[in-house]
């Protein structure tokens, strides 16, 4: 029974100290003592959830008719591209995932600026090199190009109005009215999919341009138009609309460009995300939008905080005045399981919701349902007679079975739910399942490991002969 119990009592020390550091930092360093390097360095901020520090709620779907299947695979290629563009602007933390079969859902913690991260989901990206011949139309006009088209048209362009001849019964005035001459078509010389690199930069004169790179089949094609079309313009269209007219002064062998115009910034930084991530293989559209204060957030947040100390309290209350002596041993393993789960959450960088405190409280519950089974199989073994070792090793020997089979049902429950709350997008039932399951795991280690551990201790150190005072018999 008390086999290597010191070993066990340094590693319990040891992980105590490794948990409290992660607990009560934000940022973990470890430099070399000699030189001072800095040998490693981790951030464990918490991250909060949605409902804990307010932010952006976004569903996504497939904007096409509903009889209409969406390949899985495509919508799949969207979450990520969707999640690439939302953190190539910063949101960090930000959770996006298929919600069914042809939805998605988008959280962004903490965001401020809803707007940018709406602009950049719901615009596709398709970029266009477009022939304008001399006449390009203003920045900003939307256009129609021949690509997709089954046939391309050559491009039309305004020609002179037909000779007016008077039908009968047809006022000169009337008749005089040209028609409305067709909407030219202008030819795409290459799209954005011959892109290798796309960037921000400025020019000499601190304006924002993108800069970009060719792929091999892409420099090719630029370098032979641009050497037969000297002196025209070349149209830069995204999503049909005119962003650029730079006119090709010199042949362009070296497979890589600039797109300059008026930007900002941000204007700047949105562009070269849609450029650079390419468009949406399902065209999405918003369906919902939620927008969760701070000060709600906050205030969720110090209310889960004050329910979960009020409820630390009361469990270690009603262990020591229910079980005596092995109830402030099972307090005190208690207090490590949370030491330690937190520092799991925040060490691994597990966003925490409100519904995932449920679940790690909840899961507090099954690390106190393994001491109360142990302790009340103890205290049965000494009623029946047997000495003070006897009963400790027939206690955990018996309660093990109930104790395996209790965490094996929780984890398998709590993977069913990870595995819905992942099919369906719900994001409450995901981080419910999650922090039960790890809650779980810490639990069954601490009852296992630390709450035997520290009561063979107790037991070797101070030998109680009044059972029935110290034991609660």
């Amino acid at each position: 029974m008390f086999k290597n119990q010191y070993t066990r009592l340094i590693i319990i020390l040891f992980m105590s100290a490794l948990a409290m550091w992660i607990d009560a930092s934000n940022t973990l360093k470890v430099t070399n003592p000699i030189n001072g390097e800095l040998v490693m360095q981790r951030s464990v901020s918490p991250r909060l959830g949605l409902d804990l520090q307010g932010g952006l709620q976004v569903l996504l779907e497939a904007d096409l008719p509903a009889n209409t299947a969406v390949d899985p695979d495509a919508l799949s290629v969207a979450r990520t591209i969707i999640e690439n563009r939302t953190n190539a602007l910063g949101v960090s933390e930000n959770v996006i995932q298929v919600a069914g079969d042809r939805r998605i859902v988008g959280e962004f913690p903490g965001l401020e600026d809803s707007e940018a991260v709406l602009t950049i989901l719901q615009r596709t990206g398709l970029l266009e090199f477009v022939d304008m011949g001399n006449n390009p139309p203003p920045v900003g006009t939307v256009i129609e190009t021949d690509f997709g088209l089954a046939a391309p048209e050559e491009t039309a362009t305004p020609t002179a109005a037909p000779d007016v001849t008077t039908a009968p019964g047809t006022t000169p005035e009337a008749a005089a009215q040209p028609e409305t001459p067709p909407a030219p078509i202008y030819p795409t010389v290459m799209t954005g999919s011959d892109l290798k690199t796309v960037e921000v930069g400025a020019d000499e004169f601190r304006n924002y341009e993108i800069r970009f790179t060719l792929t091999d089949k892409g420099r090719q094609i630029f370098a032979d138009y641009s050497t037969t079309h000297q002196g025209q313009f070349l149209g830069i269209v995204l999503d049909k609309e005119v962003i650029s007219t730079p006119r090709i002064e010199t042949p362009i062998t070296e497979g890589a460009g600039r797109i300059t115009g008026k930007f900002t910034a941000e204007e700047a930084n949105a562009l070269a995300i849609q450029l650079r991530y390419g468009s949406l293989p399902v065209p999405l559209k918003i369906v919902e939008t939620r927008i969760i204060g701070p000060t709600l957030g906050e205030d969720s947040l110090q209310k889960s905080l004050i329910a979960g100390m009020a409820g630390m309290i009361i469990v270690i209350l009603f262990m020591t005045l229910y079980y005596r002596l092995p109830g402030i041993v099972a307090a005190i393993s208690i207090l490590f399981y949370a030491a330690i789960a937190f520092a799991i959450f925040k060490y691994f960088h597990f966003t925490l919701t409100l519904p995932g405190i449920a679940g790690f409280m909840l899961s507090t519950g099954a690390a106190l349902d393994a001491n109360i089974l142990i302790f009340e199989r103890l205290k049965e073994e000494l009623r029946s007679g047997r000495t003070l070792a006897q009963a400790v090793e027939q206690g955990w020997t018996r309660a093990w079975s109930s104790i395996r089979d209790s965490n094996i049902a929780a984890i398998i429950t709590s993977a069913i739910l990870f595995w819905f709350g992942s099919t369906f997008g719900a994001t409450i039932v995901k981080g419910f399942s999650l922090t039960l399951a790890i809650g779980v795991i810490v639990s069954l280690f601490t009852a296992i490991f630390v709450t035997r551990t520290l009561l063979a201790l107790v037991l070797q150190w101070f030998k109680p002969k009044n059972y029935a005072r110290w034991f609660g018999i």
